[in-house]
Protein backbone atom coordinates (compact mmCIF):
# COMPACT_ATOMS: atom_id res chain seq x y z
CA UNK A 1 0.00 0.00 0.00
CA UNK A 2 1.38 3.34 -1.06
CA UNK A 3 4.60 1.99 -2.57
CA UNK A 4 3.52 3.11 -6.03
CA UNK A 5 2.13 6.42 -4.81
CA UNK A 6 -1.42 5.08 -4.58
CA UNK A 7 -3.33 4.72 -1.31
CA UNK A 8 -6.55 2.84 -0.63
CA UNK A 9 -9.67 3.93 1.23
CA UNK A 10 -8.61 2.15 4.43
CA UNK A 11 -5.35 4.08 4.54
CA UNK A 12 -7.08 7.39 3.83
CA UNK A 13 -9.50 6.72 6.66
CA UNK A 14 -6.63 5.96 9.05
CA UNK A 15 -4.82 9.11 7.93
CA UNK A 16 -7.91 11.18 8.67
CA UNK A 17 -8.13 9.59 12.12
CA UNK A 18 -4.47 10.45 12.71
CA UNK A 19 -5.19 14.10 11.92
CA UNK A 20 -8.18 14.06 14.26
CA UNK A 21 -6.31 12.37 17.12
CA UNK A 22 -3.25 14.62 16.98
CA UNK A 23 -3.54 16.59 20.18
CA UNK A 24 -1.44 19.17 21.98
CA UNK A 25 -0.59 17.04 25.02
CA UNK A 26 0.19 18.62 28.41
CA UNK A 27 -0.12 15.61 30.73
CA UNK A 28 2.54 12.91 30.39
CA UNK A 29 3.38 9.61 32.01
CA UNK A 30 6.91 9.27 33.38
CA UNK A 31 7.55 6.16 31.25
CA UNK A 32 10.79 6.45 29.26
CA UNK A 33 10.71 6.61 25.48
CA UNK A 34 12.87 4.19 23.50
CA UNK A 35 15.79 6.18 21.98
CA UNK A 36 15.51 4.06 18.82
CA UNK A 37 11.91 5.24 18.40
CA UNK A 38 12.95 8.86 18.84
CA UNK A 39 15.67 8.45 16.22
CA UNK A 40 13.12 7.00 13.81
CA UNK A 41 10.71 9.86 14.42
CA UNK A 42 13.47 12.37 13.73
CA UNK A 43 14.29 10.52 10.52
CA UNK A 44 10.65 10.88 9.50
CA UNK A 45 10.78 14.59 10.35
CA UNK A 46 13.60 14.86 7.82
CA UNK A 47 11.05 13.93 5.13
CA UNK A 48 9.21 17.22 5.68
CA UNK A 49 9.13 19.73 2.83
CA UNK A 50 11.64 22.57 3.04
CA UNK A 51 12.37 25.60 0.93
CA UNK A 52 15.12 24.80 -1.57
CA UNK A 53 15.61 21.43 0.15
CA UNK A 54 17.44 23.38 2.84
CA UNK A 55 16.26 21.25 5.79
CA UNK A 56 17.04 24.09 8.24
CA UNK A 57 15.55 22.40 11.31
CA UNK A 58 17.79 21.65 14.26
CA UNK A 59 16.24 19.43 16.94
CA UNK A 60 18.12 19.77 20.23
CA UNK A 61 17.17 17.27 22.92
CA UNK A 62 17.12 18.99 26.30
CA UNK A 63 18.30 16.54 28.96
CA UNK A 64 20.29 18.77 31.31
CA UNK A 65 18.31 19.42 34.49
CA UNK A 66 19.70 22.92 34.94
CA UNK A 67 18.59 23.85 31.43
CA UNK A 68 15.15 22.35 32.03
CA UNK A 69 14.77 24.33 35.26
CA UNK A 70 15.76 27.52 33.46
CA UNK A 71 13.19 26.86 30.73
CA UNK A 72 10.47 26.11 33.28
CA UNK A 73 11.30 29.36 35.10
CA UNK A 74 11.00 31.21 31.79
CA UNK A 75 7.57 29.71 31.23
CA UNK A 76 6.43 30.70 34.71
CA UNK A 77 7.54 34.32 34.17
CA UNK A 78 5.90 34.54 30.75
CA UNK A 79 2.72 32.87 31.91
CA UNK A 80 2.40 35.27 34.84
CA UNK A 81 2.78 38.23 32.45
CA UNK A 82 0.23 36.73 30.08
CA UNK A 83 -2.28 36.36 32.93
CA UNK A 84 -2.01 40.09 33.61
CA UNK A 85 -3.38 40.72 30.11
CA UNK A 86 -6.78 39.22 30.93
CA UNK A 87 -9.64 40.45 33.08
CA UNK A 88 -12.72 39.00 34.70
CA UNK A 89 -13.87 35.54 33.63
CA UNK A 90 -11.11 35.22 31.02
CA UNK A 91 -8.50 35.87 33.68
CA UNK A 92 -9.98 33.26 36.02
CA UNK A 93 -10.23 30.71 33.21
CA UNK A 94 -6.70 31.40 31.95
CA UNK A 95 -5.34 30.85 35.46
CA UNK A 96 -6.86 27.35 35.44
CA UNK A 97 -5.51 26.31 32.03
CA UNK A 98 -2.70 23.79 31.83
CA UNK A 99 -0.48 25.11 29.09
CA UNK A 100 2.66 22.99 29.35
CA UNK A 101 4.07 19.58 30.20
CA UNK A 102 7.50 20.82 31.21
CA UNK A 103 7.44 19.22 34.65
CA UNK A 104 6.46 15.75 33.47
CA UNK A 105 7.48 15.11 29.86
CA UNK A 106 10.39 12.63 29.81
CA UNK A 107 11.64 13.93 26.46
CA UNK A 108 11.96 17.58 25.46
CA UNK A 109 13.22 19.13 22.24
CA UNK A 110 14.04 22.72 21.40
CA UNK A 111 13.65 23.13 17.64
CA UNK A 112 15.53 25.85 15.81
CA UNK A 113 15.83 27.30 12.34
CA UNK A 114 19.41 27.62 11.12
CA UNK A 115 19.19 31.00 9.43
CA UNK A 116 22.66 30.69 7.90
CA UNK A 117 22.44 27.18 6.49
CA UNK A 118 24.10 26.85 3.09
CA UNK A 119 22.07 23.76 2.25
CA UNK A 120 19.71 24.55 -0.61
CA UNK A 121 22.00 27.37 -1.77
CA UNK A 122 19.35 29.99 -1.16
CA UNK A 123 16.76 28.65 -3.60
CA UNK A 124 13.27 29.94 -2.83
CA UNK A 125 14.16 32.17 0.10
CA UNK A 126 15.80 35.20 -1.51
CA UNK A 127 12.55 37.16 -1.41
CA UNK A 128 10.91 35.34 1.52
CA UNK A 129 13.63 34.33 4.00
CA UNK A 130 10.93 33.46 6.54
CA UNK A 131 10.29 30.30 4.52
CA UNK A 132 13.20 28.76 6.43
CA UNK A 133 11.14 28.97 9.61
CA UNK A 134 8.03 27.76 7.80
CA UNK A 135 10.06 24.73 6.78
CA UNK A 136 10.91 24.06 10.42
CA UNK A 137 7.21 24.19 11.30
CA UNK A 138 6.57 21.56 8.61
CA UNK A 139 9.22 19.33 10.21
CA UNK A 140 7.67 19.83 13.65
CA UNK A 141 4.25 18.84 12.34
CA UNK A 142 5.68 15.80 10.57
CA UNK A 143 7.36 14.74 13.81
CA UNK A 144 4.11 15.38 15.70
CA UNK A 145 2.01 13.17 13.43
CA UNK A 146 4.62 10.40 13.39
CA UNK A 147 4.78 10.49 17.18
CA UNK A 148 0.99 10.29 17.45
CA UNK A 149 0.97 7.27 15.13
CA UNK A 150 3.52 5.61 17.44
CA UNK A 151 1.35 6.22 20.51
CA UNK A 152 3.31 9.22 21.79
CA UNK A 153 1.96 12.62 22.66
CA UNK A 154 3.58 15.95 21.79
CA UNK A 155 2.97 19.35 23.33
CA UNK A 156 4.20 22.61 21.80
CA UNK A 157 5.16 25.21 24.43
CA UNK A 158 5.33 28.77 23.11
CA UNK A 159 5.02 30.72 26.37
CA UNK A 160 8.78 31.14 26.67
CA UNK A 161 11.54 33.71 26.29
CA UNK A 162 13.54 32.68 23.20
CA UNK A 163 16.69 34.54 24.26
CA UNK A 164 16.68 32.93 27.70
CA UNK A 165 16.22 29.50 26.15
CA UNK A 166 19.03 30.02 23.64
CA UNK A 167 21.30 31.12 26.48
CA UNK A 168 20.40 28.07 28.56
CA UNK A 169 21.25 25.79 25.63
CA UNK A 170 24.26 27.76 24.32
CA UNK A 171 23.00 27.63 20.75
CA UNK A 172 24.71 29.37 17.80
CA UNK A 173 23.71 32.97 17.16
CA UNK A 174 22.35 32.03 13.73
CA UNK A 175 19.76 29.67 15.20
CA UNK A 176 16.25 31.03 15.80
CA UNK A 177 13.90 29.24 18.19
CA UNK A 178 10.75 27.98 16.46
CA UNK A 179 9.30 25.43 18.88
CA UNK A 180 9.76 23.78 22.24
CA UNK A 181 8.31 20.28 22.30
CA UNK A 182 7.37 18.05 25.22
CA UNK A 183 7.22 14.39 24.23
CA UNK A 184 6.06 11.27 26.03
CA UNK A 185 3.20 8.85 26.54
CA UNK A 186 -0.02 10.73 27.35
CA UNK A 187 -1.83 10.19 30.63
CA UNK A 188 -5.18 10.35 28.85
CA UNK A 189 -6.54 10.32 25.32
CA UNK A 190 -9.00 12.93 24.07
CA UNK A 191 -10.34 13.53 20.58
CA UNK A 192 -11.24 17.13 21.39
CA UNK A 193 -8.58 19.80 22.05
CA UNK A 194 -7.89 20.61 25.69
CA UNK A 195 -8.65 24.31 25.21
CA UNK A 196 -12.06 23.34 23.85
CA UNK A 197 -12.74 21.06 26.83
CA UNK A 198 -11.73 23.87 29.19
CA UNK A 199 -14.13 26.29 27.52
CA UNK A 200 -11.43 28.65 26.19
CA UNK A 201 -12.20 28.31 22.48
CA UNK A 202 -14.08 26.15 19.98
CA UNK A 203 -12.89 24.70 16.70
CA UNK A 204 -14.60 25.89 13.54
Amino acid sequence: MGRDGQFDDAFRDQLEQLFRWRRDVRRFKSDPVDPALLRHLLELADLAPSVGLSQPWRFVEVEDEAARKSILASFERCNARALEGYDGDDRALYARLKLEGLRDAPVQFAVFSDEETVKGRGVGRQTMPETLRYSVVAAVYTFWLAARAAGLGVGWVSILEPKELCTALSTPDAWTLVAYLCVGYPVEEHLDPELERAGWEVRK
